[in-house]
This record gives C-alpha cells, sequence and structure tokens, in this order.
C-alpha cells in the first residue's frame, strides 16, 4: 500500500508539516472544535473554514469566530477569498494576527454566492485579476501564502498550469489544487493526471485534493501524481481518523482499522460539548447536525437516526437519540459498520 516513493515531511517556507496530510477548508466544518479533533488524529496541517477577505475589512465578528485559532492545533493555515487586490491586502494582516501559519486564497470555491462576488473560482476566468490578489497578499502577508485551485474550467482546459506559473513567480509557496473543473463541482471522479501536470509544471510544492475516503486513496494519489502531501475534506467529515490512517499508509506503517459506529457517535458528541463551551448550547445543536449527518453516513438504519438527531432541539436529546440507537444495536459488532 505504500508508495515507492513516500514524500517525507512537507515544508512550505518556514512551515513543517508533517505528516504531509492537510484538513482541508470546508464552510460549516472546519471550526476551532473540529480542527482539534483532526490534528489529534493524525493531521499534519488543519484549515480554518473559508473567511471574506471583505467581511474582515467590516471587523465582521462572526467572521473574526471563523479565524480564531489555538496554540494546540498549530501549524494552521487561515482561508481567505476576496474579489479585490486592495481587499485583500487588508484582510491578511488580520489573519495573520490571528495566528495564521500560512494564508490560503481560494480561487477553487464553486458555490454560486461567491463565484457571483468575483472570487473563489471565479479567479480563475480572469488571470490579471488572480495575480493581482495573489501579489497584494504575498506584500502584505508575513507568513507563506498558498493558493487553492481547480483544474481549470472545464475538461482539457490546461489555462490552470499557466496560471499556477505566474502565481509562482509572485512569491506563492505552494498550490493546493481539487483535480475537479469548476463545471464539475463535486461530480464525477477527480482526474490525477491534472495533478501530476501541476507537479511537472511548477518548482513549488503540490497538494493534492479530491475522492481520498480510504487510504489506498492517499497512497494512489500520490504515487500516479507525485503530490507532496495530500488534502482530506469530506473522508475526514465520516471518519476523523482518517487523517491518521492516510498518514499511516504513506509512511508504510500499519494502517490502524476504520472507526467503528459507537466510537464515531462518540466523537460526534465530544465534538459538541467542544462546541457548546466555544460558541454556546444552543448555536452548538444547531451546528452539530451537520457533522453528525456526515458520521452517521452508512450506519444501519441511518436515514431514521439522522431525521431523530435533526428533530432534536437541544445536545442532551441528541445525546439520547444516540444511545438509545447505540441500545438498539447493540447486539451487532462494532466492526460491522467500520
Amino acid at each position: 500500500m505504500r508508495p515507492s516513493h513516500p514524500p517525507s515531511s512537507l515544508t512550505i517556507g518556514s512551515v513543517v508539516i508533517d505528516p504531509p496530510v492537510v484538513l482541508a477548508p470546508m464552510a460549516g466544518f472546519t471550526s476551532m472544535p473540529f480542527r482539534l479533533v483532526c490534528s489529534r488524529a493524525g493531521a499534519g496541517l488543519v484549515c480554518t473554514e473559508m473567511a471574506s477577505a471583505r467581511a474582515l475589512c467590516y471587523n465582521s465578528t462572526r467572521t473574526l469566530e471563523l479565524m480564531a485559532t489555538c496554540p494546540a492545533e498549530r501549524p494552521v493555515s487561515i482561508q481567505l477569498f476576496g474579489d479585490s487586490p486592495d481587499v485583500i491586502a487588508r484582510a491578511v494582516p488580520v489573519a495573520v494576527q490571528a495566528g495564521a501559519d500560512l494564508i490560503d486564497i481560494n480561487m477553487g470555491c464553486t458555490v454560486p454566492k461567491v463565484v457571483r462576488s468575483g472570487s473563489g473560482s471565479a479567479l480563475l476566468k480572469d488571470h490579471s485579476r488572480a495575480c493581482e490578489i495573489v501579489a497584494a497578499a504575498v506584500e502584505a502577508s508575513g507568513v507563506p501564502v498558498t493558493v487553492k485551485l481547480r483544474a481549470g474550467l472545464r475538461r482539457r482546459d490546461g489555462s490552470y498550469l499557466e496560471l499556477a506559473s505566474r502565481l509562482v513567480h509572485l512569491g506563492v509557496a505552494a498550490l493546493v489544487l481539487h483535480g475537479r473543473t469548476v463545471t464539475q463541482g463535486f461530480a464525477g471522479q477527480v482526474d490525477l493526471q491534472t495533478i501530476k501536470h501541476l507537479v511537472e509544471a511548477v518548482p513549488i510544492p503540490v497538494v493534492g485534493n479530491g475522492d481520498i475516503l480510504k487510504p489506498g486513496d492517499a497512497v494512489r494519489m500520490v504515487e500516479e501524481s507525485g503530490c507532496a502531501g495530500v488534502m482530506i475534506g469530506r473522508g475526514a467529515l465520516i471518519d476523523p481518523l482518517l487523517l491518521g490512517r492516510c498518514a499511516a499508509a504513506l509512511r508504510g506503517d500499519t494502517v490502524p482499522e476504520r472507526l467503528g459506529a459507537s466510537s464515531r457517535l462518540a466523537i460526534g458528541l465530544c465534538l459538541a460539548q467542544m462546541l457548546a463551551l466555544e460558541i454556546g448550547k444552543q448555536r452548538a445543536a444547531h451546528k452539530i447536525r451537520r457533522h453528525l449527518g456526515w458520521c452517521t453516513k452508512g450506519l444501519p438504519d441511518s436515514a431514521a437516526l439522522r431525521r431523530e438527531l435533526f428533530e432534536a432541539d437541544t445536545l442532551s436529546r441528541m445525546a439520547h437519540v444516540m444511545t438509545k440507537w447505540a441500545a438498539t444495536h447493540q447486539g451487532l459488532s462494532d466492526e460491522a459498520y467500520a
């Protein structure tokens, strides 16, 4: 399972990422509590939720909350999106002050609201403005700047390679590539050849992203693309320990077993309690629903379980639902759900 040329620890500027396994920035999910869980689970780098640079310029309390960090999760990357060099230049120092070890500029988000603002993947259509934004970020930042891209606007669109080369000359320290195009969104399969082409085109580290749901997927991505590290998103929502399992596979170590049902639910409860301490019980009860929707995927009677969890309006009621589910299914082994 180990790649023939496994990546060593990934270094971006002065930041060492060991293991070279990164938690992806995911809106609504990668709060500080979840990042702490994933850091303990084996991530070498964790990323905040995508934050609006423009909102930072207006001192948005909610946006500042998204960027709150703590020493226990470091190294941590703060991802920003924006449509203007001036706005990015004002936002980057705020993110650095919030504790960012890296600043990541999003050029891959396909959410319509973000694209309509001229941010995210809209920048793949306007290379000049994309470069102006990155130049402003690099000049304003005292930490390494990275950029997250997609593999062009549509299939066989190699323009992302040209943009990447321009970004290297502007001082970007690393690139992350989601191996799907903008028009694909999250449909279809990741094209590992697009990641390989980027690795061959630039002299800086490339982190591959997309479709890593088991350790073998991480090994295959490194083996076929030559990327310096992997970024994991949705797979970590189902099982945060996937990050450590992928790290073990890349090292050639024995890969721990996947978490079983009761363990996944226990992590969900733990995360709910951590969120309650950070943002209060009421907001935590609302926010944890999306996490529980992911961590219950594949479990027996999961649709009914999720329905009950989503109808529960307090953390204590959610805990009761999970306890009841565990009691109902206690005659079956945990491994049956793994």
